[in-house]
Parts: structure tokens; sequence; C-alpha cells
């Protein structure tokens, strides 16, 4: 008995469709259509879940903030307000300045001179956080008559973490200095934080 495979002549591919029907290059190219198409959808998903997570302009409007400097005598410090936590604001002594220079700076947790912490010329200028840098407290020492810490900076009586002069933690479980915003000087008068 014949089969269907008998009946095509000699020489003749037996199944011309097969190969038209499964070319591979037509499958990669539907493959990467498909994963294409799914990540533009996934982007077009996503893009705006993330950007609702700018700020808004509100906030924006309060990233920065200007304080007046000139009624701060050396040896008083003044505290703000930057992005709605406190901002301490210095005016060294030059007795003041002399501690935290005589400070040994690797004795330090975290070794920073007071140069590195002010801007140039402007060394008697310390402009802080006032967030302790252990659980966010605010230490005292920017006011008249708080407890300044055994270091004449500023001292959490949350946990004992007391800071120089300089702002930087000498002693108990904070483990960072104060820290230091971006700040520059516009005028002899006028500081602009953020």
């Amino acid at each position: 008995m014949a089969t269907a495979d008998d009946m095509i002549p000699p020489g003749e591919n037996p199944a011309p469709y097969h190969e038209e029907a499964h070319d591979p290059r037509r499958r990669d190219f539907i493959n990467i259509a498909a994963v294409s198409f799914a990540g533009v959808g996934a982007v077009a998903i996503v893009l705006p879940l993330i950007n609702q997570m700018n700020p808004s302009a509100d906030v924006l409007a309060l990233s920065t903030t200007e304080v007046d400097i000139s009624k701060i005598e050396p040896g008083q410090a003044i505290v703000a307000s930057f992005r709605k936590q406190p901002l301490f604001v210095r005016n060294l002594t030059p007795k003041e300045i002399g501690e935290a220079d005589a400070v040994a700076v690797g004795s330090l947790r975290d070794p920073q001179t007071l140069e590195q912490r002010t801007k140039a010329g402007k060394k008697n200028w310390l402009i802080t956080l006032g967030v302790c840098t252990h659980l966010g407290c605010v230490p005292l020492g920017a006011r008249e008559g708080e407890n300044r810490g055994p270091f004449g900076g500023y001292f959490c009586p949350c946990h004992g973490s007391a800071y120089d002069t300089a702002g930087r933690i000498r002693q108990g479980p904070a483990p960072k200095n104060l820290a230091v915003p971006d700040y520059n000087f516009t005028s002899d008068t006028v500081v602009t934080v953020g």
C-alpha cells in the first residue's frame, strides 16, 4: 500500500508550508515586540506613581531659609527653622574657636575640623541642624542659659550625647556630628540655608 510520502516526487520538499509557518526570525520578532510593549506599559504605569513622590510646590517653597545674623553677638546662638527642623546658628567666640581647634581630630568619633564645618573666612559662624544624630531629639545649648554639656557646645539630655563648640559628637551614643546643611552668605548679615 502506498503512503503519502511515496507520492512526493524525489527532490521536492515534503512540507514547504512548515518552513514558512515557523520562521525563527518571525518568532523572535514577535517575542521582542511583546516584551517591548509590556515594558512601555510598565513605564507608563510606574512613572506617575514615582512622580507623585516628588515634593509639592509648598514644600519646595520652604526648601530655603534666610537667616538674619546681624543681631547675633559673639557667644550667642539662635534657633531658626529649616524644612520643619530646628536650625542652630551660632556666633563662636575666639575662645570657643580655640577650644575646637585644640581637639585632636583623630580622637573624634566623626573626625572633622572646625574649618570643614564652616565657610572659609567665616569660621566664627557655625550653622547646624538642631537634631541629635542618635534618635532625632533636639539638643540643648542653642539658647542662653541652657545646659551646654561638658564640652560647651550642645547637650541632648535624653540619652546623654554631648557635642563640643563645633557641634562634633564627643560623648554619648550619637554616631555622628550635628549635620551641617548647605548654606551661603548672601551678604554680611544674611545667610541662605538650602
